[in-house]
């Protein structure tokens, strides 16, 4: 028996490959399925089953391209949904055999209403491990809110409810020896304060994961498990639709967004008024020249998260400005998230256009020395911090006016165009992605302070406070 887990990063995301006697199963696949069917190809394994714990918001499975490519079944829990696609629609406790073990689902409902948990029995019978998508994380549990952004009539109440249930009558029952393995580690909006580890005992979970406390009243976990929660990112509930009513193949959306563009075509392109450029470089890179009306994104930040919380229409079309070699993995990332209208890459990167003589941009960028001789020159400068309020615990420059990034869209009307204003966030990259939305739409002049509130800190030049500037957005 072989069990693996493939952990991507920068989605927080888990899929995992079982494999027993040449027969193999996937658990909620990235929308790339050619790393899964490589796996099972090299171990001399055909791919007999793809587990969906539920119904994803945060990614598109590649569970339909998959089971095309495999010949796999699909299989969910107990839904009422119709899909786009066949699938095997299984009963609460149903074993699936695979090779010399067997895969119990248990039905689960409380994140999603067909959310259910996958237990791993070895060839002796024994539970050895539970696959628990977004019901069990590591430290937290799932989110109760996101499914009624799809069903109408659905509470996040009665959803917390459900879950309090599911994790009482089907988890905690089960051994303490048994290894959780959830779908998403900390980093993921599917939870709250979800662990940086991706995998633990069940034992130790019941002992430090509130959700599994004993004593803990149904009342006092519905109201523990809703405090707190952050609006979930716009494109949510446009993915769930996708992963229900199918979505184009994975090579379709490669050869149209992997598509190399002359600085010809790329400009025509761009002359297009409803094609955005996105600039997937380094926010230090980005600052020191880039196409004009491109926004950064940096690839090696949460590249998809982002791209999803900021950019509100999933149809969106897209041209991409990478580093030489970045140009696919761009592409893939966006079509993680449902953002399939990539029309291809600047050949060459920046580099290309700018030897090319073309009209470029820059972002002013100071050092927080800089800084600092500014804001002791005139303590009534404007600061403008984007992190979340709920990162401001005790780190604070005082005066400060808070405008999270992931609200840019609803709150730039708190930006006044005359204004300046100098733009920090915790180590650079958001306050990057802020300034260029903002120059991209007129605002000229916001000015980036490199290396955040880490570099602000490490200088002990401020006076840093846990006072929570009134102006903020929440």
């Amino acid at each position: 028996m072989k069990v693996e887990q493939i952990y991507t990063g920068c989605l927080a995301h888990g899929a995992y490959y079982i494999e027993s006697a040449g027969e193999a199963a996937i658990i909620d696949p990235l929308r790339e399925v050619k790393p899964y069917i490589d796996m099972a190809n090299k171990h001399g394994a055909n791919i007999k089953y793809i587990f969906e714990t539920h119904f994803h918001a945060d990614f598109v499975s590649g569970h339909i391209d998959l089971a095309k490519k495999t010949g796999a079944s699909i299989v969910y829990g107990p839904t009422e949904m119709k899909t786009g696609f066949d699938f095997v629609q299984a009963t609460d406790g149903q074993i699936f055999k695979l090779g010399n073990i067997q895969i119990q689902l248990l039905h689960t409902p409380g994140h999603t209403m067909e959310s259910s948990c996958y237990l791993l029995k070895n060839e002796q019978g024994k539970d050895t491990a539970i696959f628990t998508g977004d019901t069990l994380f590591i430290g937290d549990v799932g989110r109760p809110d996101l499914a009624q952004h799809v069903i109408a009539d659905l509470t996040e109440e009665k959803l917390a409810g459900h879950l309090y249930d599911s994790l009482r009558n089907k988890i905690i029952p089960l051994a303490d020896d048994i290894i959780v393995y959830p779908a998403h580690g900390a980093g993921s909006a599917c939870g709250k304060n979800l662990s940086k580890e991706t995998s633990d005992t069940l034992g130790h979970q019941k002992e430090t994961n509130y959700a599994l406390q004993m004593n803990l009243s149904k009342e006092a976990f519905i109201r523990e498990v809703l405090t707190g929660l952050m609006p979930p990112p716009g494109y949510f509930p446009k993915n769930v639709l996708m992963n229900i009513n199918g979505y184009d193949s994975i090579d379709e959306v490669m050869n149209r967004g992997a598509r190399s563009l002359s600085v010809a075509e790329f400009e025509t392109l761009t002359n297009e008024k409803d094609v955005l450029i996105i600039d997937t470089r380094a926010d230090k890179l980005f600052a020191q020249g880039f196409v004009p009306g491109s926004i950064n994104i940096g690839i090696n930040g949460s590249f998809a998260t982002w791209v999803g919380t900021l950019i509100p229409d999933i149809k969106q079309k897209i041209v991409l400005v990478t580093e030489v070699g970045k140009e696919q993995e761009a592409v893939i990332r966006l079509a993680r998230v449902g953002y399939d209208q990539a029309l291809g890459f600047l050949q060459g990167g920046f580099d290309t256009w700018k030897n090319a003589g073309m009209d470029l941009d820059q972002i002013k960028s100071i050092s927080v020395d800089e800084f600092a001789v500014i804001k002791d020159a005139d303590n009534t400068i404007e600061v403008l911090d984007v992190r979340k309020k709920s990162e401001h615990i005790s780190e604070q420059i005082e005066n400060t006016i808070n405008i999270p990034l992931d609200y840019i869209n609803e709150s730039m009307h708190l930006v006044d165009k005359n204004k300046t204003y100098y733009v920090h966030c915790a180590g650079g990259y958001r306050s990057m992605v802020f300034v260029s939305i903002l120059k991209s739409r007129g605002y000229d002049k916001l000015i980036d302070v490199e290396g955040g509130l880490s570099a602000i800190k490490a200088s002990n030049k401020f006076k840093v406070t846990d006072y929570i500037c009134p102006t903020s957005m929440l």
